[in-house]
């Protein structure tokens, strides 16, 4: 029981980290909170400081759910269990940080994060159908959505751990409740598309503006 509590207590405050708060204040000055949607995640960062801040933000979030694993992992002595507990605590503290008063991003890169550790090819899997489908469409939210149905698809037909596939349909289940905004905008027609410049990810002709307080595309 020790090692599950340590690993949920280490994964949460690795992942309480709020990487794109820091980042932008360092690197622009600015509050990322007060600009575009408000929200600390990759895709507002590139709104507010561009290309680079964004990628440096997704990996250090990405991190923090594989950091989370390995360190219940080893609290756990190999246990998967405990390993789970840990990511999942991670992205928990990515949703909920105690640094931003327990507000956060919608989990989905510290969970690619998670089930890189887990699941490498997994998560490789969802990865590739994420950036197919933002390649395609520009949205970032169906691109994180169908990206993390891929995973337990993958999962189920490969015949993995029935504890990851399990994992995984919850992971599926709380990204789609954390994106139900996104959905009702794709269907109808008026999310906003992705660009690649600071101020960025301005909405395409024909879509309506970011403004403050609006659901953010992709949180991290």
């Amino acid at each position: 029981m020790l090692p599950v509590l340590l690993a949920a207590a280490g994964g949460y405050l690795i992942g309480s980290i709020p990487t794109a708060f820091w980042l932008t204040k360092v690197w622009k000055g600015v509050d990322i909170r007060e600009v575009g949607s408000g929200n600390p995640g990759a895709t507002n960062v590139l709104r507010a400081a561009g290309p680079l801040p964004s990628l440096l933000v997704f990996l250090v979030d990405v991190g923090k759910g594989v950091v989370g694993v390995e360190l219940g992992g080893t609290l756990g002595h190999g246990f998967l269990p405990t390993a789970i507990f840990g990511g999942l605590a991670a992205v928990a503290g990515h949703n909920w940080s105690f640094w931003l008063r327990f507000r956060g991003g919608k989990g989905v890169s510290t969970t690619l994060g998670v089930f890189l550790a887990l699941s490498p090819v997994g998560a490789l899997v969802a990865l590739t159908v994420f950036v197919a489908v933002v390649a395609v469409t520009r949205y970032v939210s169906l691109g994180s959505l169908l990206g993390s149905l891929a995973l337990p698809i993958y999962l189920f037909i490969s015949s993995r751990s029935g504890y990851l596939l399990a994992v995984s349909i919850l992971a599926v289940l709380f990204i789609f409740y954390r994106h139900r905004a996104n959905i009702t905008r794709v269907l109808r027609g008026t999310e906003h598309k992705l660009t690649l410049s600071a101020q960025g990810a301005r909405s395409t002709p024909g879509s309506p503006p970011p403004s403050p307080g609006d659901p953010e595309e992709f949180r991290g």
